[in-house]
């Protein structure tokens, strides 16, 4: 236990070890002078330093030292005076027979080479970046929230967008040049518009905090664009805010994220933070020493029993969630991006690192999901899992707790091998896999959540993410093309599930055109009347593409950036989009969440409007699929048919009996992804008569 004071007056001063990192004194204590805005409590933990000393230089000040000279379980810490906000600051090592580092410091912003770098802040709230030069800077936190509220949008009424600050904005020919690519660009009015016309009720946004880029990217002049290289987990990527806050300083910074998401919220949008807490920019054993390595290597980072670094991040490095102090880290680091950031939620990358155990292996029960379920501002935010690491046990989908929801690969493969690569194998006259997979991913994922007693609402659904294809591509593409990122195509993933529809890449043919145009919309559709909680990624709205490229996260260019050029496929694309986003709400507010499936209101057919049997769902012939939807109420919502099969089929619409509302006997079109049909929506079909369906199309209905 952490003792908050020493035994003798002569041994004491009036800091305490807690909190971590630098803060205003606690009131009441013999020695502080609350009066004196310039004094705070400095702490850290550093456990494997024998002294830890503070380097600091206010604002048009010269840098000091100060030793800390208290020490209490690893943390090491004491009152400083002379740190008014603004002061940039960071820690020097002192072990017992090595001479601490030398006492001279940069006078300023320019005499920085040669400088030995200071050790970051685990806890720091910023961070200044002079070249290769890093410091910490003390921050004041305040800020005017107004009236900001929390949106808290049920999950069952979630469309989450996966977004990139830069990104999103850097060509939005409406978006002023001084705002794009920046915090107050992905605010702009332009960009709430285009969110509110798709539908979208939250934007995720890939990592904003601080990062830097690996040394082999820097070798080969390419960043780290999407940002999975984590330095300090409570400070702000400055490079994402303008150029004028930048100028003005760490606090601006703030301020410019957080009016960001204060203006998102103004327009019923939540902000979901993806987070990196399973590794460090640090690296390999030979990488840099930034913060954790010189402050415990032993304690920060995992080791095997010869003391080498196990890695299940492929990263070089993994932090050691069986240490209750790395467990506290993060836990401080969610706390305060919510309470001082208002953000509403989290999707947590390579999150089973998060979970392992002293043993190295996964643990339902870990203390770090445990304090978030205890913790009452955690509990209350969105917590999405990346449910799977490199290690060994490290696919874990289905495997998180009550409360969280699963980023499900078993979705995402099964309905890309049902409109892609079968539907290649099929026309080259190979067999296919059975229409049982992509069922039991359209109607929540039973193979993977009801063993472990979670529901549909569980399932994270998603066909493309910042890794991997983009929609547009994966129709286009039938291998990966990722020479841009100077590793001769070797990275990146080879098995994508894509079909090319007989060309490898762009083409001016306008059959293949249209039938990749089909194939995006049966994707986009099935993703949006699936249930469980829909992702889309950015730009797949508008048919992005990367030419390729499925591993594109060296890339801060026009290869990633959206372009916002209004063409008639991006049209069409974003039209169909919204079209379905809306159907999505129609039929799905009162979506079935538990399982079994008839105690749900999920009723099977097949294309003669008779009820699935065993015999049928495991028929590798049957590419045809009925959905009756039905609510827990026993209300009645749609029906959605698929059809996988290459030509035109006739199908009996299903009669409605009682358990599925009883009393309707018709069926109207309302969507359907074949362009010839369109013309046809608003028909009426009575139940129990014949329609037909174009071949690989989707129809939906409403009774």
């Amino acid at each position: 236990m952490v003792m908050p004071i020493f035994e003798t007056a002569a041994t004491v001063d009036a800091a305490c070890p807690t909190p971590l990192g630098v803060s205003v004194p606690r009131p009441g204590i013999s020695g502080t002078d609350l009066s004196v805005p310039d004094q705070v409590n400095v702490a850290v933990w550093a456990p494997g330093l024998d002294q830890v000393e503070i380097a600091f230089q206010e604002p048009g000040g010269s840098w000091r030292v100060r030793t800390l000279p208290n020490k209490a379980d690893g943390v090491h810490f004491g009152i400083v005076d002379g740190m008014p906000p603004g002061t940039r600051y960071g820690f020097r090592a002192v072990r017992e027979g090595i001479e601490a580092l030398p006492v001279a410091l940069p006078t300023d912003d320019l005499d920085v080479e040669g400088t030995p770098q200071l050790l970051l802040d685990p806890y720091g709230r910023a961070v200044h970046q002079h070249g290769e030069f890093l410091s910490n800077v003390r921050m004041d936190p305040a800020f005017d929230w107004g009236n900001d509220q929390p949106v808290r949008t049920p999950w069952r009424d979630t469309i989450i967008y996966e977004a990139h600050v830069r990104g999103q904005s850097m060509l939005h020919p409406d978006i002023p040049e001084h705002l794009r690519g920046t915090y107050a660009g992905m605010a702009h009015p332009a960009m709430i518009e285009h969110f509110e016309a798709l539908g979208v009720t939250a934007i995720q946004l890939l990592p904003v905090h601080f990062h830097l880029d690996e040394q082999h990217l820097q070798y080969l002049g390419l960043t780290n664009y999407w940002g999975y290289n984590t330095a300090a987990f409570f400070a702000p990527h400055p490079d994402y805010a303008t150029r004028s806050a930048q100028e003005a300083g760490p606090h601006a910074v703030q301020d410019e994220f957080k009016g960001m998401v204060k203006l998102l919220h103004a327009a019923g949008l939540e902000v979901i933070l993806d987070v990196v807490y399973n590794h460090t920019a640090e690296a390999g054993p030979d990488g840099d020493v930034i913060s954790f390595r010189g402050l415990g290597e032993d304690q920060y980072y995992r080791h095997d029993a010869h003391g080498r670094y196990l890695d299940t991040t492929g990263c070089g490095n993994t932090l050691d969630f069986s240490h209750p102090r790395v467990v506290d880290l993060a836990i401080d680091s969610l706390r305060y991006w919510v309470e001082e950031f208002h953000i509403d939620g989290f999707r947590f990358d390579l999150a089973v690192t998060l979970c392992r155990n002293a043993r190295n292996e996964f643990d339902p029960n870990h203390p770090f999901l445990k304090r978030i379920e205890a913790d009452p501002v955690l509990s209350s935010v969105k917590l999405i899992s990346e449910p799977w690491d490199v290690g060994w046990g490290g696919w874990q989908t289905g495997g998180f707790p009550k409360g969280w929801v699963d980023w499900n690969d078993h979705f995402r493969d099964e309905v890309r091998r049902f409109w892609l690569s079968d539907r290649a194998a099929a026309e080259a006259g190979l067999p296919t896999g059975n229409i049982g997979a992509v069922a039991d991913a359209l109607s929540g994922s039973a193979s993977v959540f009801a063993h472990s007693g979670r529901s549909r609402l569980a399932s994270l659904n998603f066909i493309t993410a910042h890794d991997g294809f983009t929609l547009a591509d994966l129709v286009s593409y039938d291998r990966k093309h990722n020479e841009a990122n100077g590793e001769q195509n070797r990275d990146g993933h080879s098995d994508n599930r894509s079909y090319n529809h007989g060309f490898e890449g762009r083409t001016e043919d306008e059959a293949i055109v249209a039938e990749r145009a089909r194939s995006r919309r049966n994707l986009m559709t099935t993703l949006m009347v699936s249930l469980g909680v829909p992702m889309i990624t950015a730009g797949d709205e508008l048919g992005r593409t990367q030419h390729g490229n499925n591993n594109a996260y060296c890339q801060d260019n026009n290869l990633t950036w959206i372009d916002w050029t209004q063409t008639p496929e991006s049209h069409e694309m974003f039209r169909s989009t919204k079209r379905v986003i809306r159907i999505r709400k129609e039929f799905l507010a009162a979506q079935p969440e538990k399982f079994p499936e008839k105690a749900a209101g999920i009723e099977w057919f097949d294309e003669k409007g008779d009820r699935m049997t065993d015999s049928r769902w495991n028929d590798p012939s049957l590419r045809l699929v009925q959905l009756l939807i039905g609510s827990e109420d026993g209300g009645f919502s749609g029906l959605i048919v698929m059809n996988g099969n290459k030509d035109d089929t006739k199908i009996v619409l299903p009669k409605l009996g009682p358990a599925a509302g009883g009393g309707a006997t018709r069926f109207e079109l309302r969507l359907t992804t074949s362009e010839l049909n369109d013309r046809r929506r608003g028909a009426l079909v009575a139940a129990g008569e014949k329609d037909i369906i174009q071949g690989n199309t989707i129809n939906i209905y409403r009774a």
